[in-house]
């Protein structure tokens, strides 16, 4: 996703990752991956709060699933894509997701 992020700047997007983990995870996540530059959000504490009111917390794991969504200007989910633990999320899938939904705003 941080390779793609300017594709996402032209579409008017505003990326941002959220996990249950911890914020210094966060840092040492981004750190790892050589530099993360959009904001990630920890639904830390309580844990999980966040991604059990999006419908995606698996309790019987203890951690939230594989998600994206993609918000309006109005903070309405327009698109929501669920991924298995291990399986990649598509770029161009979700910039298709932020086009259709620019062009039916401006339509």
């Amino acid at each position: 996703m941080q390779q793609q992020l300017s594709r996402f700047e032209e579409l008017d997007a505003q990326v941002l990752g959220i996990s249950s983990d911890s914020v210094p995870s966060h840092v040492a996540f981004a750190k790892d991956s050589g530099g993360i530059h959009f904001p990630l959000l920890s639904d830390f504490w309580p844990h999980g709060e966040v991604t059990e009111k999006f419908g995606v917390f698996l309790h019987e794991q203890g951690h939230p699933r594989r998600s994206v969504f993609v918000l309006d200007g109005e903070g309405v989910v327009r698109w929501a894509y669920h991924a298995e633990l291990t399986e990649q999320r598509d770029v161009e899938q979700i910039l298709k997701a932020l086009a259709d939904i620019r062009k039916d705003s401006t339509d």
